[in-house]
């Protein structure tokens, strides 16, 4: 690591959490151990991830989208291993390149290992992002905890999904650890894993666990696969019914909105805060070893 001082900030989208770390010309070293201890909420800074702030041009897997984003989130998880994508995350994102004065409010496009994400910043309120269209693969697994099981539908967001509907939420159990399922074939690389209890009427409630984190307040991602599976569960398809269909979906750390349009595209709209920001001590970073 470089002994030169790292600037960071610290910000939540619905109390899930980030280390945000500003490197437009991606000249920051960031091996996964690095990333996991800046992550650690009692040896570092603490966060559910990290969001690597880059120019599209600047990092090598970015260069192709260039062209239509600016801006690349280089994200990984609090493990410190690489994501495809973090809803909750590319909102906190976007308010960070809003209060840099990189980008203003209105529309504007942000890269991501999960494609290129369109984002509008209203002015004085909430982030919507637009998260692409879901991905139904036919193979589910089961989820079991503490003798309870349910089939799990599988859900693509750019990241895989398994949601779960329960009768209780706290029978999800503890979700530090992840939830066990079969046939673990399905989800060859990991999964996110989402239970939920409904609510009302186009409402319902969820816990996560996400891959690489454990249990987190808030997953954008996993909140558009929970809408998604909570629809097609009640009958609504808007591609079919040429109508968008909203659901709120309440998370420990607050509440989303997400919107399925005719075409398949995802909307979701939440908050983001930018809480803090500082250096990371590099006589710190000399004593974080892998």
């Amino acid at each position: 690591m470089s002994t030169s001082q790292i600037a960071f900030l610290k910000g939540h989208g619905t109390e899930n959490d980030f280390v945000i770390v500003p490197d437009p010309d991606d000249a920051i070293d960031l091996p996964a151990y690095v990333v996991a201890r800046l992550c650690d909420r009692r040896a570092g800074i603490g966060g559910d991830g990290l969001l690597h702030v880059v120019r599209s041009a600047a990092h090598p897997e970015a260069q192709t989208m260039a062209g239509e984003a600016e801006w690349f989130m280089d994200y990984r998880n609090a493990d410190g291993s690489v994501a495809e994508m973090c809803g909750n995350g590319v909102r906190v994102f976007a308010r960070y390149l809003q209060q840099a004065g990189l980008v203003e409010e209105g529309d504007l496009a942000v890269a991501t290992r999960g494609g290129v994400k369109k984002v509008h910043i209203a002015k004085g309120g909430d982030i919507t992002v637009s998260m692409g269209r879901a991905l139904l693969p036919g193979a589910g697994v089961t989820v079991t905890v503490d003798g309870r099981s349910w089939d799990a539908r599988n859900v693509n967001m750019g990241n895989p999904h398994a949601v779960a509907f329960v009768d209780d939420l706290a029978h999800a159990g503890e979700l530090r650890s992840v939830p066990p399922f079969t046939p673990a074939a399905v989800y060859p690389d990991g999964v996110n894993i989402e239970f939920v209890v409904d609510r009302g009427p186009r409402h319902v409630a969820m816990r996560v666990h996400e891959r690489g984190s454990g249990e987190t307040r808030s997953c954008g991602t996993g909140a558009c696969a929970v809408a998604v599976a909570a629809a097609r569960r009640d009958g609504a398809d808007p591609a079919q019914t040429g109508t968008p269909v909203t659901y709120r979906v309440d998370l420990p750390g607050g509440t989303l909105l997400i919107t399925e349009q005719p075409d398949g595209e995802i909307e979701m709209t939440g908050a983001a805060v930018i809480v803090a920001e500082g250096m990371i001590d590099p006589a710190w970073l000399e004593t974080v070893t892998g």
